[in-house]
């Protein structure tokens, strides 16, 4: 599994689905993330390189505050 936000996201599913399990990023924003990120639409979590995954936390980084207060110490 990759882990972007501190999130372990499913290597499975599609990135854009894939980044809704980070909490506070929902359909819409995975959307602009994956285009920010300059993904596929059909990119799967399992298909991207560490250059690929770079990039899409910097994306994730750049849209703004995601909350981390779900975490737990």
């Amino acid at each position: 599994m990759a882990i972007i936000a501190g999130v372990n996201i499913p290597d499975n599913q599609r990135l854009e689905i894939a980044l809704t399990a980070i909490y506070g990023i929902g359909r819409s924003t995975s959307k602009k993330i994956v285009a920010d990120s300059g993904m596929g639409d059909s990119t799967r979590v399992r298909d991207l390189s560490d250059e690929d995954l770079a990039r899409v936390r910097s994306a994730v980084e750049r849209t703004g505050p995601v909350s981390y207060t779900h975490l737990t110490l």
